[in-house]
Formats: C-alpha cells, sequence, structure tokens
C-alpha cells in the first residue's frame, strides 16, 4: 500500500508539498482547505465582465531562485507585466519604493539635483538602504529628505496597515520598502516576474491535477483529526496556535478588507496599484485590468483597509513580525518539535510573512530535508 499524507491548507506551500509527495514518491496525499476554493490567498476567478479578479489583494509572482522558477513553471505560462506602484503624497504621484526619479516627482528640479549628488556621493547606485537606517544621516538635506519620506509615506502608512510604528516592528518589514539609489521604477528587481497567464487558481489547480491527490474543499481540520493515525505524515499550513488550541494564547495577524467597485469606463487610474499613506482610510486602490489585456470599457478596483485579525470575522493576512509576538511564537514551535510526523509551514504555519516563491521554496526544502 502507498504511504499516506495529510496536507492541511491549500494554498502555495500546501500545494506545492503535496505536488512533490504524489509525483516524486507516488504516495497519496489528501489536501484539504476550510475555504471553499483552492489557491488559498491568491486566489483569482473571472468575473462577469471577464475581468480577472484577486480576491485578496493585487498578486504579482517574482523570484530569483532557479529552482522555484523552474518548478512553478511546470504549470503555466507567466505573462510579461512589470508591477510599479505609485504613491500619493502632497497632491503628487511619486514611485515606490522611493528612489531618484521620486525625488524629482516631489522636489522642485534645483533642489532634487542638489539631493541626487548627495545620494551619489554617499551611497552605492542601485544600492536599497531600509528606511529606518536612511533617517541615520549627517547632512542636512539629505536628514531632510529621509524626515520627509519617513513622515510622509512610512510612518503613515506603517500606522494604518500594521498598527504600529516602523521602529516597533522587525527590520525585515522595513526593508520590504526601502529607499533605492537607483532610477529603476520597477517594485520588484527580480530575474523573473509576471502574472499566470491563466490565473492563480488554475495553477494551483494543476499543481494538484494528479491520480493520487484527493483535494476536500470546505473542510475543517477538526472533521479529520481523529483520523491522523490513518497518516504517515501530516503537513499544516494552516495556523500553529489554532493548531495547539491557543493554550499559549493568540498570534496576532492583520487583516485586509476589499471593497470592489465597478465603474463604467475604460480605466480608473493611470497605474494598477496607487497607495495611499496620508490621504484616506484605505491603504491603497487595485485596479486589475492592468494585468491583462482585456480591452473593454468597464473595470472593477478595490479598495484596500487594513485591520486586526478577529477569529471568526476575518482572514488572518500578514503576521505581525514583533519581537513579542516571535517569543510567543517560539512557544508553539516548541510544542510542534515534540510531535512526530508533523510539520508546519507557510504563513501561517512559519509565523513568516513569506512572498510566493518563498512559500514555494520552503516547501521545496522541507521535502528535500526528508529523510524518506
Amino acid at each position: 500500500m502507498n504511504k499516506k499524507i495529510l496536507v492541511v491548507g491549500a494554498g502555495f506551500s500546501g500545494a506545492t508539498i503535496a505536488n512533490l509527495f504524489a509525483t516524486k514518491l507516488n504516495y497519496d496525499v489528501h489536501i484539504i482547505d476550510k475555504k471553499g476554493h483552492i489557491a488559498g490567498i491568491s486566489y483569482d476567478y473571472t468575473d462577469n465582465n471577464g475581468i480577472v479578479i484577486h480576491k485578496y489583494g493585487s498578486h504579482i509572482f517574482h523570484t530569483s531562485n532557479e529552482k522555484v522558477w523552474n518548478f512553478i513553471s511546470q504549470f503555466c505560462d507567466f505573462n510579461q507585466y512589470i508591477h510599479k506602484v505609485l504613491v500619493f503624497i502632497d497632491g503628487k504621484y511619486c514611485s515606490l519604493p522611493f528612489n531618484l526619479n521620486s525625488i524629482y516627482q516631489v522636489f522642485n528640479k534645483q533642489k532634487a539635483q542638489i539631493i541626487e549628488e548627495k545620494l551619489y556621493k554617499k551611497y552605492e547606485y542601485n544600492k536599497k538602504i531600509s528606511v529606518l537606517d536612511f533617517l541615520n544621516q549627517d547632512d542636512e538635506d539629505l536628514k531632510k529628505l529621509a524626515r520627509y519620506v519617513y513622515e510622509k509615506i512610512f510612518l503613515p502608512y506603517s500606522l494604518k496597515q500594521w498598527g504600529f510604528k516602523p521602529d516597533e516592528l522587525n527590520c525585515d518589514v522595513c526593508a520590504r520598502v526601502p529607499i533605492f539609489i537607483s532610477k529603476d521604477d520597477r517594485y520588484f528587481q527580480d530575474k523573473y516576474q509576471g502574472i499566470p497567464k491563466d490565473g492563480y487558481t488554475n495553477l494551483i489547480s494543476k499543481m494538484l491535477n494528479y491520480p493520487n491527490i484527493k483535494v476536500s474543499l470546505n473542510c475543517d481540520f477538526k472533521t479529520v483529526r481523529n483520523s491522523l493515525k490513518d497518516y504517515d505524515m501530516i503537513f499544516y499550513t494552516g495556523a500553529i496556535d489554532e493548531y495547539f488550541g491557543y493554550k499559549f494564547g493568540q498570534l496576532p495577524y492583520r487583516s485586509v478588507r476589499l471593497e470592489l467597485e465597478e465603474y463604467n469606463q475604460e480605466f480608473y487610474q493611470f497605474n494598477s496599484v496607487i497607495n495611499y499613506p496620508c490621504a484616506q482610510k484605505f491603504t491603497r486602490i487595485h485596479e486589475y485590468k492592468y494585468f491583462s489585456n482585456i480591452k473593454i470599457n468597464k473595470t472593477v478596483i478595490a479598495k484596500e483597509y487594513p485591520e486586526a485579525f478577529v477569529l471568526g470575522k476575518n482572514n488572518r493576512c500578514y503576521p505581525i513580525l514583533k519581537k513579542d509576538n516571535f517569543i510567543l511564537y517560539e512557544k508553539y514551535l516548541n510544542e510542534a518539535k515534540a510531535k512526530n510526523n508533523l510539520c508546519f509551514l507557510g504563513r501561517l504555519g512559519d509565523y513568516m510573512y513569506y512572498d510566493m516563491d518563498k512559500a514555494i521554496l520552503r516547501a521545496i526544502e522541507v521535502f528535500d530535508s526528508l529523510d524518506i
């Protein structure tokens, strides 16, 4: 008889580990998800207008890891979409991450030239600098620039998105959107980037389309918990604190609420994503038509409102990376280490802010590390 694997969660982490066990080892895999769809928070669907909607916010695949790219490219073709983000501050739009072009977009030309020359003297071209490190300036012009960027973009955005100031969060959070000493307006500089031509849901479906993979949706882990002895290994991509019944308390998360609006016009805004750190209650507006080549006189936008995760009300989206939360997570991790044949992974299982490629890589590395 084939060995049996249970995978909890049908997002990228769960789908990757399920695919590897089914195709490399011919194990029987049962993957369950309490949602009514596969693909986790990367889930997308086509609306009545033919526009592909990213239900949980814009998802752009990007990676420089050849192993990840070779793996995921088996299941889809990617379009050539290059992600660029704008931020609205003081009535103007500028590039994000804040770069050399941004300086000219918010300051007059003379002032911008002075600042640019000073940046070249202090930093290497193409260098990325965390905003908290960038605040440590001796030169008056650079000090004013640093304060401007911090107070107009990072501080208000962090308070809305996370509920905390940037310096209260783990340094990795601030490093995700650095100050960029470059004129490269791309949001990501990875070698490979784009969006699956047939969507993320279709991509995950192909990853799971094997005779020895069984998918059960609307299936809560509680319903199979009494039959865990039937499985040789269990891979859990749900929340690690939920698995252990919150015995040490709940791990904090941020959630988002997206409100869709439809308009009878070709486009609503002149970029796919525009961030609003100060001016509005929402943090950004997504316009999905920019992700494909559909040409119709309708468009759909999503306004994104961050909010605290509340059990039973909304979805866990982003782990809040703070020291106290890591200490709490370590308690659950120690509990997990005492469990044989049980592995946690994914954003919720590892309590990590993974991009899609990092979630895939983590699952591949877990599979490769197993002594089987």
